[in-house]
C-alpha cells in the first residue's frame, strides 16, 4: 500500500520560513517524479514545484520561484519543500504527490499518488 505522509506545516509570520517533508512508503521512490501542490477552499489544486527521479529536472510555479526550493533524498524516500519569505497568500493545504512521468509535470492528473496534506498558515 502506497503512503505519502507530509509533515512540517504550521503557523508562521509573513517573511518567515518553513520546511515541509513528505516521506513515501510502499513504492520504489527513485522511480517517481515528486511534486508539491497546494489548495485553498473553493479553488483548484495548484502546482507549486516538482523534481524528477534523480533530481536533475526541477520546475516551480512562477508565484514561488526564488522563494521555495524543492529537493529529495532517495535514500530516505523523502522529498522536501523549503519555503522562505513566506507571504499570506501562501496559506493553503500543501500536498505532495508521486508521478511515473519522466518529466516534471505541473498537472495534478499526471500524479498517481497523493498525501493527505498539511496546513500552512502565514499570518500578516
Amino acid at each position: 500500500q502506497v503512503q505519502l505522509v507530509e509533515s512540517g506545516g504550521g503557523l508562521v509570520q509573513a517573511g518567515g520560513s518553513l520546511r515541509l517533508s513528505c516521506t513515501a512508503s510502499g513504492l520504489t521512490f527513485s522511480w517517481y517524479t515528486m511534486g508539491w501542490f497546494r489548495q485553498t477552499p473553493g479553488k483548484e489544486r495548484e502546482f507549486v514545484a516538482a523534481i524528477s527521479r534523480g533530481g536533475g529536472s526541477i520546475a516551480y510555479a512562477d508565484s514561488v520561484k526564488g522563494r521555495f526550493t524543492i529537493s529529495r533524498d532517495n535514500a530516505k524516500n523523502t522529498v522536501y519543500l523549503q519555503k522562505n519569505s513566506l507571504k499570506p497568500e501562501d496559506t493553503a493545504v500543501y500536498y505532495c504527490a508521486a508521478s511515473t512521468d519522466y518529466g516534471v509535470p505541473p498537472l495534478p492528473q499526471k500524479y498517481d499518488y497523493w498525501g493527505q496534506g498539511t496546513q500552512v498558515t502565514v499570518s500578516s
